[in-house]
């Protein structure tokens, strides 16, 4: 089992940034994929970003493309995502994900990723 906690959501203005953490303990092994995605009141959960293990590849959604930076620091079994000039509508509980590259699927579906977080708020005001 992968156990995976976020941290770092909270309460910000329109334009500002937030930088949110994952950190992931337990079996860990055969370079996982990591990622996010988001939950806003009253719609789907979406797809956000994801990095490869080893960092070379990094995805984002289009909509935060530009604005978003997904990293993260295998030492520490940590990934980060850099949130900059935040909208209110990115409002929503961001999810930490993980799942071993053996794995297919794709990163836009969350039945490709079999580990969850619990999530973290991120509330953006206009």
């Amino acid at each position: 089992q992968v156990q995976l906690a976020e941290s770092g959501g909270g309460l910000v203005q329109a334009g500002e940034s937030l930088r949110l953490s994952c950190a992931a303990s337990g079996r860990i092994f055969n370079n996982p994929i990591m990622g996010w995605f988001r939950q806003a009141p009253g719609k789907e959960r979406e797809f956000v970003s994801a990095i490869t293990w080893s960092g070379s590849s990094t995805y984002y959604a289009d909509s935060v493309k530009g604005r978003f930076t997904i990293s993260r620091d295998n030492r520490k079994n940590t990934m980060f995502l850099q949130m900059n000039s935040l909208k209110p509508e990115e409002t929503a509980v961001y999810y930490c994900v993980i799942k071993y590259s053996t794995t297919s699927g794709s990163y836009y579906d969350i039945k490709t990723w079999p580990y969850w977080g619990q999530g973290t708020q991120v509330t953006v005001s206009s």
